[in-house]
């Protein structure tokens, strides 16, 4: 339930920042926010969502139109929100379908949705984005027969993109901002939730930044039983010595092939315990352009 008591340890200048700077980074996507989005995303302060409509409602220099809030100027990303939102609706089908597909997949733990899908707000050419968690020792054998459940949907006409799998020993992300914040917020479980649950629990630091992003995000999807008995019996025979060399020698093969192709900088990572397929530079120019525009309009 929502909680709708109002905060009065806040000032009004403060919550107005905190609205502003939080629509701020929403419009790097060009994504324009509605009162519920802008109080589970609000940035740095704990508030009720009366407050954030109070401030809405209140502040003039935030343009409301049919219920989302932009930063003055930009009323056009309404329509290109709109847009996206239907394209999402064809995706999610497509990205639940392979969800189940890559979650029976031998020591896979968890399926979660990221990127521009998570969030409703795919352009026409987005993929379907996957963070993936897989037992520990096993990684690399997991992201080969992933790439398996790839090719077959790229033969459907389905663009997946796994572009980060972990290790259950590497739940804790190093790199603590306010994009990783948001995309652990954001991201939509649709299998192994008890695993999901542990990752915001050993990311708890997200809370600095989200303070009220606290349970499934808002686009939440009925997640999967994360194990099967026949899931099970087929991980049983890759428990084994010859499993265990399988792996590193996947391993070593992948990481010398990926590392070798990828072109410096990017925000690639490629270890035991993580393959972070992260090539085009999201993060950093999500946080420039955030930056940009908090001193601009500072």
């Amino acid at each position: 339930m929502v909680d709708t008591t109002l905060t009065t340890s806040l000032t009004l200048t403060e919550l107005e920042t905190a609205v502003w700077r939080t629509i701020a980074y929403a419009d790097g996507f060009d994504y324009p926010m509605t009162a519920v989005e802008i109080h589970r995303y609000l940035e740095g302060l704990p508030a009720s969502l009366a407050d954030v409509q109070n401030v809405l409602t209140n502040n003039r220099q935030q343009p409301g139109f049919t219920n989302y809030h932009t930063l003055p100027g930009r009323d056009g990303i309404i329509k290109i929100r709109r847009q996206r939102e239907r394209r999402a609706r064809q995706l999610w089908p497509h990205a639940a379908h392979y969800a189940r597909l890559i979650a029976r997949i031998p020591f896979v733990r968890m399926v979660a949705v990221t990127g521009s899908l998570a969030m409703n707000n795919a352009a026409p050419d987005a993929d379907v984005d996957y963070l993936i968690v897989t037992e520990h020792g096993r990684l690399w054998l997991c992201r080969a027969l992933i790439i398996g459940v790839v090719k077959l949907a790229a033969r459907q006409g389905v663009i997946l993109c796994p572009n980060y799998i972990l290790s259950e020993n590497a739940l804790q992300f190093p790199e603590q901002n306010l994009y990783t914040a948001r995309e652990l917020c954001q991201m939509v479980p649709l299998s192994g939730l008890t695993v999901y649950w542990k990752m915001r629990r050993l990311n708890e630091w997200t809370d600095r930044f989200l303070p009220n992003a606290a349970g499934l995000p808002p686009t939440a999807v009925p997640p999967q039983p994360a194990h099967s008995r026949l899931q099970t019996w087929a991980e049983l025979p890759l428990r084994t010595a010859v499993g265990g060399w399988l792996e590193r020698w996947e391993m070593n093969r992948k990481i010398r092939k990926l590392e070798t192709a990828v072109p410096a900088p990017n925000e690639a990572r490629f270890t035991a315990n993580q393959c972070k397929g992260h090539f085009q530079m999201h993060q950093r120019r999500a946080i420039r352009s955030y930056q940009e525009k908090a001193l601009r309009d500072a």
